[in-house]
């Protein structure tokens, strides 16, 4: 299923027609990580003669689509704002077909520098997601999906209108292909979940619970088949080890007997990975944030942690405050940000340097 809209352009016309933009960093973080300011679409165009197939994650948060003009206001914190005085941060004032190209165009140059393990999280809100999902299961593919995640941004609001609360927004997961780098996120156990999981309580105090001892699948002919303490694995199933292992854990205590001499294995909540994370998170916004719609830091670190690797590029071509910069190079993976707005160029400098400015950088900043 296909979008239709005026003005909209054939593909083909878009990577071979789209200017380029000639490329100047303005901050970079070692030999290779670098923040570049200006128009993202010829910038991401040019970026492909040396970073196409490359990119290993890529995370945006576009423009919502809000028809809103955002500013940092004089206590230096970012919000939406139409006081004259306040320093302009961006406008979000794209709507409709032309607000659909303008994002369209520039997944389509994402997708180009994505690696084939490559994957892509968008950042939108539920009044316009629908058509941006729309959108990238064009530009990817519909079986390239991978997940739309609710986001909790806020505390409960009490607004006076005639509609439900809205504390979420949406992250759009999508891969390049089939087959993107994957370490699955897990989570500690909350106090709920640890007394349901994990229910009986050993002499040491270690929260546990027992599983089968046997698992699906018949092994007739191997050691996982044979009978073990004068007892075979039920029909159509196996030991899950060799009957010697078995023994050995039976000897260090971890496996539970039950009144009926049914062996099962004990399992405890200290050597659990945790738990998987679901598509739901509790990320909330910054209460005093540095620039307008600034994301959580946490939440970056779990995506880049989750969909690249150590050394991996990661670009975010519309970086903002440079959360999800700040999140690589936490994480020791290479960074590219681009964002046009000269305020949110400083702001990104100064969180990328760990808040610290040149005397002569003060000057400049005053300036915008």
């Amino acid at each position: 299923m296909f979008l239709s809209y005026e003005g909209k352009k054939p593909e083909n016309d878009i990577l071979q027609n789209t200017p380029k933009a000639e490329l100047q960093s303005v901050y970079g973080h070692g030999a290779d990580s670098k923040l570049i300011q200006g128009d993202n679409l010829p910038i991401l165009h040019s970026l492909l003669e040396s970073y196409r197939g490359k990119i290993a994650l890529v995370y945006i948060d576009p423009p919502f689509a809000t028809n809103a003009t955002f500013r940092i206001g004089k206590d230096r914190t970012g919000t939406v704002s139409r006081r004259r005085d306040d320093r302009l941060a961006y406008s979000d004032t794209l709507l409709g077909a032309e607000y659909l190209e303008f994002l369209r165009e520039r997944l389509i140059f994402l997708r180009e520098l994505l690696s084939d393990e490559g994957s892509i999280y968008l950042h939108i809100d539920c009044k316009i997601g629908h058509y941006v999902k729309i959108l990238m299961d064009e530009v990817f593919g519909t079986d390239s999906f991978r997940n739309d995640i609710s986001r909790i941004k806020c505390n409960p609001k009490n607004f006076r209108r005639r509609a439900y609360g809205n504390i979420k927004d949406l992250l759009l997961f999508y891969s390049k292909t089939s087959r993107p780098i994957w370490n699955e996120p897990r989570e500690d156990y909350a106090e709920a979940d640890a007394r349901r999981l994990f229910r009986k309580v050993d002499e040491n105090g270690r929260r546990y619970t027992t599983i089968p001892l046997h698992a699906p699948g018949e092994t007739a002919n191997g050691s996982t088949g044979q009978a073990w303490r004068g007892m075979k694995p039920p029909d159509g199933r196996h030991w899950r080890r060799s009957p010697q292992v078995l023994e050995a854990w039976d000897e260090q205590g971890l496996i539970e007997w039950s009144a009926n001499g049914v062996p099962r294995k004990k399992k405890f909540m200290d050597e659990s990975q945790g738990k998987k994370v679901q598509d739901i998170w509790a990320f909330k916004d910054p209460q005093r944030p540095r620039y307008p719609t600034q994301k959580n830091l946490d939440m970056l670190k779990r995506i880049v942690a989750a969909s690249s690797n150590s050394g991996d590029w990661v670009l975010d071509c519309f970086c903002g405050a440079a959360t999800s910069l700040l999140a690589a190079q936490n994480l020791g993976r290479r960074w590219i940000g681009i964002d046009e707005s000269a305020s949110a160029i400083k702001v990104a400098q100064q969180r990328l340097r760990g808040g610290l400015l040149l005397p002569a950088e003060h000057e400049f900043l005053q300036a915008i």
